[in-house]
């Protein structure tokens, strides 16, 4: 069961009778952790990358989007936590509510973790509490290890989500250019904005 004080910050923060986020009734996480990458045009465009952690969405808003670069570190800024039902959530958020904007599912799968310290396997979420967490994403976009490490801590609390330099890293492919559309319905986030039909 997921401890209820972790979603308090994501309730308080939504009036749930105008906005169609999920308000977090479900916590039955699957055989394997998952990876979510929500793309989400708010007042810049951003992309949102959660981890399936202790019942949870560990959270963290990446501004450029993640890289299959080694070489490129892309800022992650901590978000607070989101309910598992999260993952699937597509649509508009209407103006004046938290995060107002449109939201689609760039990305998603699954997720193995790769953290050792001191030669040891450490769970995702004491990795998390120590400052940096490695891990292998199986999604329908991108593949291989990466990594956060947290640089800042306070209240300007920032993180790196860094490519690692093995068979999927590949500098010249740039999805978040390429592959723009959703992997749950196919649109655009004009289409949903616009409330295409999927």
């Amino acid at each position: 069961m997921v401890d209820p004080d972790t979603l308090e910050k994501y309730r308080e923060r939504r009036d749930f009778s105008r906005t169609p986020e999920p308000r977090g009734e479900q916590d039955a996480a699957g055989p394997h952790p998952r990876f979510i990458i929500q793309k989400h045009r708010a007042t810049t465009l951003h992309y949102d990358f959660r981890l399936e952690v202790d019942g949870v969405l560990k959270s963290w808003a990446v501004p450029k989007g993640p890289s299959m670069n080694p070489k490129e570190k892309r800022l992650a800024v901590p978000t607070e936590d989101h309910p598992l039902d999260y993952a699937g959530f597509e649509g508009v958020i209407p103006e004046g509510s938290y995060g107002a904007g449109t939201v689609l599912v760039w990305d998603r799968g699954t997720y193995r973790n790769l953290t050792e310290m001191k030669g040891e396997r450490v769970g995702v979420a004491e990795a998390l509490r120590r400052g940096h967490v490695s891990f292998r994403l199986e999604g329908e976009k991108l593949r291989g290890g990466y990594a956060l490490t947290r640089f800042r801590t306070g209240k300007g609390e920032a993180w790196l989500l860094v490519k690692m330099d093995d068979a999927e890293a590949d500098p010249g492919k740039d999805p978040v250019a390429t592959e723009p559309r959703s992997v749950v319905s196919g649109r655009t986030l004009e289409e949903i904005g616009a409330g295409g039909d999927a």
